[in-house]
């Protein structure tokens, strides 16, 4: 297809973190299959630097791969803080969430 008919539109902003090249191979998120339980607890977290669903896709694919985490909910809000919902067995630990949004090229905002 030509430029002509569908014509690239300006990026909002440089780039976001998935566009730019892995630091590391990335492990696969099937790693911990997601485990069916009667109890569960959700909790909300606040990510920054979310632009686009392949950084939403990068990010789901980062929490759902650690231990007990049954779903992950995005609500993107590009280029600002995006509410991220972490559904799980038991309630996670604030480092282990933090690690994986960072290793995946975010940053869990604070406050």
């Amino acid at each position: 297809m030509t430029d002509a008919i569908h014509p690239r539109l300006p990026l909002v902003s440089t780039g976001c973190a998935c566009c730019a090249p892995p630091a590391a191979p990335d492990e696969p998120a099937s790693a911990n299959p997601r485990m069916p339980s009667d109890v569960s607890t959700s909790t909300t977290y606040r990510v920054e630097g979310m632009t686009c669903s392949h950084c939403t896709g990068r990010v789901t694919a980062a929490l759902t791969a650690l231990e007990g985490v049954q779903d992950v909910e995005i609500d993107l809000v590009a280029g600002d803080t995006s509410a991220v919902t972490v559904t799980s067995q038991r309630p996670m630990s604030t480092k282990a969430v933090r690690s994986a949004i960072e290793d995946a090229g975010y940053t869990l905002a604070t406050s």
